[in-house]
């Protein structure tokens, strides 16, 4: 068993519940120490996974608040140790002041994924599946939270493992074979195994082709609006965020520097950046805007070239035009002034009124269409993660390479070397073999209390 922890599993906001963990060594009578059940029973005599109703207490005997107590003993439990939860009141202050008393009776803060993390030690999860309780916890759209719930679930482990243990399969008969020359054990034909190989290879193959779409999924697309000045830019993105972000004014020149937010426009997660309004200018400070403007539309994953659709284009508008990804004709609620030449009709062109919404669900449509397509795999296949695509690369170029070995005739030990390399480069995925610091530094970006 492990130290004490406890921490709220809840935000640090006023909601109507608040939930307070605590796990490790003496979990139970620490919960005990504090909780006070209305039947009178303490928890250390209550069966695991039954909600009880109770009070919690202080020190010196005041009521700190009303709360339902859960306790799960080890193994069965999320963390593969004993643990207990408070379900209180969801007041900052009070969450405060239960983990205060907590403390006072042996628990220590908890850091941050401390939990998930010993989940994953005590062999409750793999690696993937305990990077998913982040991906889930972080999901923006419908279709990142299912990915995640399927990978947390196991989704991407049963697709790996399978192709572990059929390269396992391989080095065991050569060993077997080296090592028992005399036993009944059939002869190791290194050939007869680019069968296996072939599929392990196109497995892996298969899994990563889905990062470059998984990546846009968990981190969305960085768009940049960008136009002349005036044309609606602050308007679309306040329209696409549903709030008055940026400031709008009849006043060229106003935005003067990008402004950064992120919305969900459809199934698309858009990280989007207004930018200064792109024009020749005097003003040291606004000219500054521009160049930002400028190396926006340069790092942009997709460029919104906007246009005031109620007045004539400018040759300023034709070339920021050309540098967009879609067109975004605004102001269609004026009469329209606006003639697209010929050579932007390739691009693109969504008619949207940044003051009236018209249009912005056509424009997360055609957004999308830029995008990776979504790969034909299940739910939880998609790899997310920059870490684990760089373990299935290195094991596809592993498996590539025996294979490539066995075809051009080498020693059997030179092909299988190449199998150990993909074999640990698969262990590394789930986390079979992995450096503690290697651990530490992916649990880091957990929250407090999960």
């Amino acid at each position: 068993m492990s130290e004490l922890i406890a921490a709220a599993a809840t935000g640090n906001v006023r909601s109507a519940i608040g939930v307070i963990r605590l796990s490790g060594q003496g979990a139970i009578q620490c919960a005990d120490r504090v909780f006070r059940a209305k039947n009178g029973r303490k928890m250390a005599d209550t069966a695991s996974n039954k909600l009880v109703y109770g009070e919690i207490y202080d020190g010196t005997g005041a009521l700190l608040d009303t709360a339902l107590c859960t306790v799960s003993r080890a193994p069965r439990s999320y963390t593969g140790e004993d643990t207990a939860e408070l379900s209180c009141h969801g007041s900052p202050a009070a969450l405060g002041a239960v983990l205060t008393e907590l403390f006072r009776n042996g628990a220590r803060q908890a850091l941050p994924g401390e939990f998930t993390k010993r989940a994953f030690l005590n062999g409750k999860l793999d690696l993937t599946e305990a990077e998913a309780v982040i991906d889930l916890i972080d999901a923006d759209t419908g279709e990142s939270a299912k990915n995640a719930a399927s990978q947390l679930a196991g989704a991407v482990t049963r697709k790996t493992d399978a192709v572990y243990a059929r390269l396992l399969d391989i080095i065991a008969h050569f060993h077997a074979v080296v090592d028992w020359p005399d036993e009944d054990i059939g002869d190791f034909e290194a050939a007869n195994y680019l069968d296996t190989l072939k599929d392990a290879e196109d497995t892996l193959s298969r899994l990563l082709d889905t990062f470059q779409r998984g990546r846009v999924l968990r981190d969305g697309v960085r768009v940049a609006i960008v136009g002349r000045p005036n044309v609606g830019k602050s308007s679309l993105m306040n329209a696409l965020l549903g709030f008055d972000r940026a400031i709008v004014t009849d006043v060229p020149g106003t935005t003067r520097d990008t402004v950064e937010d992120v919305c969900v426009l459809g199934c698309v997660k858009l990280r989007l950046t207004d930018t200064a309004g792109i024009r020749d200018t005097d003003d040291a400070v606004e000219r500054l805007g521009v160049e930002r403007s400028r190396e926006a539309m340069e790092t942009a994953g997709a460029v919104l070239a906007v246009l005031d659709a109620s007045r004539p284009m400018t040759p300023e508008d034709a070339g920021i035009a050309e540098k967009g990804d879609v067109l975004v004709l605004n102001k269609s609620d004026l009469p329209r002034a606006l003639a697209l030449p010929a050579g932007l009709s390739r691009k693109p062109a969504v008619s949207v009124s940044a003051k009236t919404g018209e249009g912005l669900e056509e424009l997360g449509r055609a957004l999308a269409a830029l995008l990776p397509k979504a790969p034909d795999v299940p739910a939880g296949e998609i790899l997310t993660n920059a870490r684990q695509a760089a373990e299935v690369r290195s094991a596809l170029a592993s498996v590539r390479a025996s294979a490539a070995a066995i075809r051009d005739g080498v020693t059997p030990d030179a092909a299988l070397t190449e199998l150990e390399a993909a074999l640990t480069a698969l262990g590394r995925l789930s986390g079979r073999t992995l450096a503690a610091d290697v651990t530490d530094r992916i649990f880091e970006r957990f929250c407090v209390g999960k």
